[in-house]
């Protein structure tokens, strides 16, 4: 690593006026995560009819891609604390790229799986490695901010994405798709070469040592107050992919929402993840992120719970799951930031599980 490319952390920069440069970039990256689940999914009829197989055969393509996003997590991290930021944010935009391909060129749904899980482990560096970024920077209050600013940057894609997906499909085709994923991924990883410093100072690097690696993540499952948070965010997530992975058939195939119309309804959730997580940016500036955080668990569980009520009663229509689904998706627009910042602040462990 050159030393120009080397910041060392201070922790003192402040984010009140306005969005670095840095974060911005970060935010583009992470961006891959949603725009790489969230493209394709009006194109899963036409994959379904192309490889020849049932469309719940599709929709475990979703599902393989968060399995490899969850397991390769856990790699990142230690890699990071080893051989900083930089180096495993390209080796991972660099596998994506390969997979990616694979996926645009898959003649079955066994290869689509394959090289969907592929495609996650390299879409989870560029989840990790801005984390580990933000927290080499900011403390745990400028944490929470920062990761609301991000989710703002990243959080156009939700929106943008399917209905990119749902208009360029038909033109393009459901391979075309993974086409527009692999020019994105191409130009963060320029983005990342010239424009991205490394932030981990050499001199806290972290050898490899199997031992550590499983003693420190023992003391993290140990720790009462990481869990819990971790868990705050994560069982959110869960609600959330759960719901992505089954969009397209609830929309489309149930309610009989056209392909082209399908982002209009997906995207109106991710604005309100949007909305939410920008609130709370504000609120932070007068109230505690534990605070925040315990306010919106109990409003998304709310509206949850609506939503269960209305369905058990046989009265949920496309207009009231909008409604509760947007509920819910606001509410993570303040658990997930907070959450995050509040589990990445309990121990100075920079690979500390990632929430999503």
């Amino acid at each position: 690593m050159s030393k120009k490319d080397s910041v060392h952390s201070t922790k003192s920069k402040s984010i009140d006026k306005k969005v670095p440069l840095w974060l911005w970039l970060l935010g583009l990256m992470t961006a891959i995560g949603p725009l790489t689940i969230d493209m394709y999914l009006p194109s899963f009829p036409a994959i379904s009819a192309d490889l020849q197989v049932p469309q719940h055969r599709v929709e475990l393509t979703v599902s393989t891609y968060l399995l490899g996003l969850a397991l390769s997590q856990l790699f990142y991290g230690p890699i990071a604390d080893r051989y900083g930021r930089k180096k495993p944010l390209l080796g991972g935009l660099m596998i994506y790229m390969l997979a990616t391909i694979g996926c645009a060129l898959a003649s079955s749904v066994e290869s689509l799986l394959f090289f969907r899980c592929i495609q996650a482990c390299g879409a989870a560096a560029a989840m990790v490695i801005p984390r580990a970024v933000i927290r080499d920077q900011l403390n745990t209050r400028d944490s929470a901010m920062a990761m609301s600013m991000m989710m703002l940057i990243m959080g156009v894609a939700p929106i943008l994405a399917p209905l990119m997906g749902g208009y360029l499909s038909p033109v393009t085709g459901w391979r075309g798709l993974f086409a527009v994923m692999l020019f994105y991924s191409a130009i963060m990883f320029f983005l990342a070469i010239f424009r991205l410093r490394e932030t981990m100072p050499p001199e806290k690097a972290v050898p490899l040592h199997l031992r550590t690696i499983a003693k420190n993540y023992a003391g993290l499952l140990r720790d009462r107050n990481y869990m819990g948070f971790s868990l705050a965010g994560g069982i959110g997530m869960s609600g959330l992919f759960a719901y992505i992975s089954v969009s397209p058939t609830v929309f489309i195939n149930m309610y009989g929402v056209p392909q082209q119309h399908f982002g209009l309804f997906f995207g109106l959730n991710a604005f309100g993840l949007i909305v939410g997580s920008q609130i709370s940016a504000r609120l932070l500036r007068v109230h505690s992120p534990l605070g925040i955080l315990r306010t919106a668990l109990t409003c998304g569980f709310v509206s949850i719970l609506i939503g269960l009520s209305l369905s058990l009663a046989g009265m949920l229509n496309l207009t009231l799951l909008t409604l509760t689904l947007l509920g819910f998706t606001t509410s993570l627009g303040f658990i997930l930031p907070n959450a995050t910042a509040l589990a990445s602040g309990i121990k100075d462990i920079d690979w500390a599980l990632p929430l999503h």
